[in-house]
């Protein structure tokens, strides 16, 4: 008998506390929500181009500083790859 009881309590408890439970789109309107999905999406792809914008920028140093070097920074950075050929 004591373990029915104890199995009815606990079928019950779960259902109380999903009724209890508010999701935050819940709680908000729906055009707040659609505002801020919209605005997250917008942060999101900004964040992005920035991240692009900042590799190519740093692409285009690398190259630049490859340019730039003298004959003895290749020679000390490649060695005697060249004298292979």
């Amino acid at each position: 008998m004591a373990k029915k009881r104890q199995k009815q309590t606990q079928s019950h408890a779960p259902k109380k506390e999903k009724e209890e439970k508010l999701t935050l789109s819940d709680s908000l309107n729906e055009d707040i929500l659609a505002k801020l999905k919209a605005t997250k999406m917008e942060l999101s792809a900004k964040e992005k181009a920035e991240e692009e914008k900042r590799q190519e920028q740093l692409k285009r140093e690398r190259r630049e500083k490859e340019k730039n070097k003298s004959f003895a920074e290749l020679l000390d950075e490649y060695g005697d790859a060249g004298s292979k050929f």
